[in-house]
């Protein structure tokens, strides 16, 4: 198994695998009732995202198969709503963006292109391509939130707040970027060197509308950062070592609030961190996968620490 997410309710779960499969389990009242087993995929199937819910039931996956397929649940049955075939190597990464944008999905490829799809209603889709966005490869997507930061102190009353579309994408060309749109078209905003190795996971923090921006990325070199950028212009981004694992760090995942990190790598560890008032990353919890022990790291070791 690859991927596994949880819906916007909390009640669905999907997951994919190498058996190029993508299912959906109801996992209401803690059990787990396989609902939906969609074929499609001809490769393994690396990713699976869910749109916001005011679109219907829809789940986006993506595969070594080169294949994006946009899957809609009507009455009950889940249905192929579009399938994309424009990458020429897999697809590792499927990311939608925030609802205000409308249905718009972010995927990375390792041909090094990065695919934007948007709805466009009537059963169309209109496709634009970022080309050798990473060389080598693009391993992964996510979206800044549409607020613009600052804008939930800034913001005259009854006045629209200001949407900008941007995202961040991780490579194999160790290599960390950010992407706007201006005048419809994708550009290169910022290119954010620090890791020493491919680029696995990229995670841009939702935000609540304060001054700050925080990117979380991780890597085959072990090390996971935090990048901020407090500058409106969001042109300085300052990069600060969160933990330097033994092993790769496959995934970075914020908490809804964006102010949990869990982190997880090859050493089979999913690790929580939360950031102290003195702007210090701190480790507030250890899991062992297939353990379900979990040892939380109290306040007097973390002051020994």
């Amino acid at each position: 198994m690859h991927d596994a997410q949880m819906d916007y309710y909390g009640t669905r779960l999907a997951t994919c695998s190498s058996d190029r499969t993508v299912k959906i389990f109801d996992v209401r009242n803690g059990g787990q009732i396989l609902v939906a087993d969609l074929r499609g995929h001809e490769g393994p199937v690396w990713q699976v995202a869910w749109a916001h819910p005011m679109f219907g039931n829809i789940l986006a996956s993506c595969s070594y198969d080169r294949k994006v397929i946009i899957w809609k649940e009507d009455n009950g049955s889940w249905d192929k709503m579009y399938e994309y075939t424009g990458h020429e190597s897999s697809v590792n990464s499927v990311c939608w963006g925030p609802y205000e944008f409308g249905l718009i999905l972010a995927c990375g490829s390792s041909d090094g292109a990065i695919s934007l799809l948007t709805f466009t209603g009537d059963q169309q889709w209109d496709v634009k391509k970022i080309s050798n966005a990473h060389t080598i490869g693009c391993n992964a997507v996510s979206w800044a939130p549409a607020v613009v930061p600052g804008s939930l102190i800034d913001q005259p009353s009854g006045q629209k707040p200001n949407y900008v579309k941007r995202f961040v994408s991780g490579g194999c060309d160790n290599l960390v970027k950010l992407w706007k749109e201006e005048d419809g078209q994708w550009k290169e905003d910022q290119k954010l060197e620090a890791h020493s190795d491919w680029v696995r996971d990229v995670g841009w923090a939702p935000s609540i509308g304060l001054p700050t921006s925080t990117i979380a990325s991780c890597s085959q070199d072990g090390r996971v950062f935090i990048w901020t950028c407090d500058d409106p212009a969001g042109n300085t981004w300052t990069p600060e070592l969160l933990h330097k694992f033994n092993d790769v760090v496959w995934h970075v995942s914020w908490s809804i609030t964006g102010n949990i990190l869990a982190v997880s790598g090859g050493d089979n560890k999913v690790t929580l961190w939360k950031e102290s008032m003195d702007g210090r990353w701190a480790c507030i919890s250890d899991v062992s996968k297939g353990q379900g022990a979990v040892s939380t790291i109290t306040d007097t070791q973390q002051t020994e620490q």
